[in-house]
């Protein structure tokens, strides 16, 4: 732009009072011109030499590169979301199967130990267990190496339930009162200690003791009583029916051994 293009001219007229020779002023009015000059400059927003760019409204400058990286982001977010999905569905496969073998093994478990246990020709199965009556009439001794020819022990009562179970079988195979049966209990090693015969001390909170017994009588026998037989024909009340007794009488006797297993299996699938 010229230094012409940036000035404006104007003629302003000034009027005053004429003054005569008299000193005093007249009506008429005498004009006095001035020259006025206005140099008009650029805008402050437009600046020589540089570009006009948009005011900025207070949000940042979207360009491409603001565009990809947000895009970018995104993709990232959402592969993240779906790895975790993933993640947590293979996890729930995962549980799912092994609730799916731990139940086969179960059922296994079950099928082995309880459906398919059988009990040899002659015994009598409770629980995982057999039981064989005896019909022999043997002195303690003698009965304990019978059950060991066949397998197993003298009994040893373990629970509440199996004294029910052997006390109402009792009832049935006992011909008299005194035909009682021995078990697998004794304190002949010494006076007063009860062990089972695996040596397992007697729970004092799990006994059957009827009435007074033990009393360890030594009428008959200086030896006293170190040996256990049980039974009432007529029944006992509250499943008492334990007695000590000479390990040299001779009564029939109960034996024990665990259920088989095995071979037995595929009969009971």
């Amino acid at each position: 732009m010229s230094e012409a293009d940036g000035i404006v001219y104007s003629d302003v007229k000034f009027t005053r009072p004429k003054r005569n020779t008299s000193g005093t002023a007249s009506s008429e009015a005498e004009p006095t011109y001035s020259e006025v000059r206005i140099l008009k400059t650029q805008s402050s927003t437009e600046l020589p030499g540089s570009q006009q760019h948009p005011v900025s409204n207070g949000g940042s400058k979207v360009t491409p590169e603001r565009v990809v990286i947000v895009v970018l982001s995104a993709l990232l977010v959402a592969a993240v979301i779906a790895l975790g999905f993933t993640s947590l569905d293979n996890m729930h496969t995962k549980q799912s199967f092994q609730t799916l073998r731990d139940e086969l093994e179960a059922v296994k478990r079950n099928l082995t130990d309880d459906s398919c246990t059988k009990c040899e020709y002659g015994w009598e199965q409770h629980g995982r267990q057999c039981y064989y009556f005896s019909t022999n009439y043997l002195t303690w001794s003698e009965s304990r190496d019978e059950c060991r020819q066949k397998g197993g022990d003298l009994v040893q009562i373990d629970s509440r339930e199996e004294q029910t179970f052997l006390e109402l079988k009792l009832r049935e195979k006992m011909k008299f009162s005194e035909d009682k049966f021995w078990i697998g209990l004794t304190d002949s090693e010494k006076e007063g200690t009860w062990l089972w015969v695996d040596r397992s001390p007697l729970n004092k909170r799990l006994t059957f003791w009827s009435g007074k017994e033990p009393d360890n009588r030594a009428m008959y026998n200086p030896d006293g009583e170190d040996c256990v037989r049980m039974g009432k024909k007529a029944g006992a009340p509250d499943l008492k029916c334990w007695f000590d007794q000479s390990c040299k009488y001779t009564y029939r006797s109960i034996c024990e051994k665990p259920a088989e297993t095995g071979h037995f299996t595929l009969q009971c699938v």
